[in-house]
C-alpha cells in the first residue's frame, strides 16, 4: 500500500526546510562582514573595533555568503522539481520563499555597499 499525500508531506519535511536555512546561513555570512556590525554598533551592542575587524574577513565572507545563497536557490529548487514529479505539496514553502527573498536582499544589499559604497553612502544621506 503506498503511502497517502499527507504522509510523503511529513516524510520530506526536513529536507524542504534546508533551503531556508542554508539561505539563511548565506545572508549571515554575507552581513558578517558590513551589514551585521553595523546594526550592532547602530544599536549600541558593539564598538566600530567590532567593524574594523569584520571588514578584514569580507574577502571570505561575502563570496561564502553569495555560493551559500547560490546553493539555497538549487536545493529549494530541486526539492521543489522532485515533489512537483511526485505529486506531493512542500511543507513551508511560503516561509522558505519569504527567507530567501530576505537572504536575497541581505546578501545584495551587503554586496552595493562593498561594490558602489559612494552610491550607498549618498543614498543613505538621504535617508
Amino acid at each position: 500500500m503506498a503511502p497517502g499525500p499527507d504522509v510523503a508531506a511529513r516524510v520530506t519535511g526536513v529536507g524542504e526546510r534546508i533551503p531556508a536555512a542554508t539561505g539563511v546561513v548565506a545572508a549571515l555570512l554575507a552581513a558578517s562582514c558590513c551589514l551585521l556590525p553595523m546594526a550592532l554598533i547602530v544599536t549600541g551592542v558593539a564598538g566600530t573595533g567590532l567593524m574594523m575587524t569584520m571588514m578584514r574577513f569580507e574577502w571570505l565572507t561575502l563570496p561564502l555568503g553569495v555560493g551559500g545563497l547560490a546553493g539555497a536557490y538549487a536545493l529549494y529548487f530541486r526539492e521543489r522539481r522532485r515533489c512537483d514529479s511526485a505529486g506531493c505539496r512542500l511543507v513551508g514553502e511560503r516561509g522558505t520563499r519569504v527567507l530567501l527573498g530576505v537572504a536575497t536582499l541581505v546578501v545584495i544589499v551587503a554586496l552595493l555597499l562593498k561594490f558602489f559604497p559612494s552610491w550607498t553612502a549618498g543614498l543613505l544621506q538621504q535617508l
